[in-house]
């Protein structure tokens, strides 16, 4: 019955102090998710600009803090005489990696215009 006693208050304090940590716990995970987005955005930003090095580049987390969906903006001459389908080909291809871990991705490719 002690035994029992111990047992059960061991796990109502247990309880207690998660019930404390949640906050805490909430802020560490949101910190950790905001970290892993940073991580693959820039990793998203750094293969366009290794695939398209003369490109005006941006890339932007529209997941709500996730870091599964990206809004992609890519300005490059390449482009020039391209469909938009044959674009965003280059783009899916580049990214065909970092695709398969979101929910989605917006790709806006552009052409800079003549000054």
């Amino acid at each position: 019955f002690i035994l029992q006693f111990h047992v059960h208050l061991f796990w109502l304090k247990f309880i207690v102090i998660m019930i404390r940590l949640r906050g805490i716990t909430s802020i560490l995970t949101r910190f950790l998710s905001s970290v892993q987005q940073n991580n693959a955005q820039q990793q998203i930003h750094q293969l366009l600009i290794g695939r398209f090095p003369k490109a005006s580049v941006n890339v932007v987390d529209v997941s709500g803090g996730c870091g599964a969906m990206f809004e992609v903006f890519v300005e490059d001459k390449e482009f020039e005489g391209l469909s938009t389908l044959k674009q965003h080909k280059l783009i899916t291809q580049t990214l065909k990696e970092q695709i398969k871990n979101m929910h989605g991705v917006r790709i806006h490719t552009s052409i800079p215009k003549a000054k």
